[in-house]
């Protein structure tokens, strides 16, 4: 898993950026990686892994996500299977500046600084934001800066989301240590299906078993047996969108034991797998895999 800058180049004749994606999911690198350009991301339909900041969790029928600038992300098209279609914007806070007076704007200040935690809306906000999403792709000149500024608008104005972050992630944190987690996060993409010896993951990150912990948890602030854990489960929640069995799911995500892959389910999605299975064939779930996590104070 690569985890890279990204440069956003404006539209033509445009202060920012739409893209809409509609190809096959093999065509595009879905990598972890960020950019100083505020992004709207909006699935239209279809299911895969939202992965922003700390926060890792699965999605069916589309998404709606507000990312703040510099906060590590991945394509949402991550493990998700075609059809794959979305509208994407991406813009700096500096084409958004609004005189002190201006208090129709103070919403969407205070949604830009929310959106460092990343922001979930729900169903019915995306709906409502989708026509406007589509004509913003087909507009020019300052018809489409305004479409912008209504969107935001409207977001700023809903109550229907939550926040996918307890903490900022500073983009710090994977600019500095890029190599090693790269190495640490292929290594686990690789190896998920298998036994992972966690002393052997630390010699690949060139650290003692305790530096490693230690590492580990302060850039994700997470364990590596927990981060291992919900990688494993966000594997088992697609594998059951195609019908697999649970043993099946099972022991091809690492799993050696049923039992036990029970409890992790369950304590990560708060379904048990039996569950889940019957709740996505009535097109009803929508996953997160959340787990309370103390706040740490992250430092390098």
């Amino acid at each position: 898993m690569k985890v890279t800058f990204e440069r956003v180049i404006p539209n033509e004749k445009s202060s920012f950026r739409t893209i809409h994606n509609n190809s096959p999911i093999s065509e595009f690198k879905w990598e972890y990686h960020y950019h100083p350009e505020i992004e709207l991301v909006c699935v239209l339909s279809g299911s895969g892994t939202r992965h922003v900041g700390y926060h890792k969790s699965n999605y069916t029928n589309g998404d709606l996500v507000l990312i703040g600038s510099n906060i590590p992300h991945s394509g949402f098209g991550l493990n998700s299977i075609d059809p794959h279609e979305e509208i994407v914007l991406q813009f700096k806070q500096e084409i958004l500046q609004f005189p002190e007076q201006e208090v129709e704007a103070r919403s969407i200040k205070d949604l830009l600084e929310l959106s460092k935690y990343g922001i979930k809306f729900h169903r019915k906000i995306k709906k409502a934001m989708i026509p406007k999403l589509r004509l913003i792709l087909e507009s020019e000149g300052y018809k489409r800066y305004l479409l912008l500024l209504e969107i935001l608008f409207e977001l700023s104005q809903s109550k229907d989301h939550e926040l996918l972050n307890n903490e900022i992630m500073p983009y710090t944190i994977i600019s500095k240590n890029k190599t090693r987690l790269e190495n640490i996060f292929t290594f686990v993409e690789h190896n998920y299906d298998k036994e992972i010896n966690i002393e052997d993951v630390a010699k690949l990150a060139n650290l003692t078993l305790p530096a490693f912990c230690n590492f580990f948890k302060k850039a994700t602030q997470i364990t590596f047996t927990e981060f291992v854990n919900r990688y494993r489960i966000n594997k088992a929640c697609l594998l059951m969108a195609q019908d697999k069995s649970i043993s099946e799911c099972s022991y091809n995500c690492g799993f050696n034991n049923v039992t036990y892959f029970n409890r992790m389910f369950k304590k990560y999605t708060e379904k048990t797998p039996s569950e889940f299975m019957k709740n996505f064939s009535h097109n009803k779930v929508n996953v997160d895999l959340k787990v309370e996590e103390p706040k740490i104070k992250i430092g390098f």
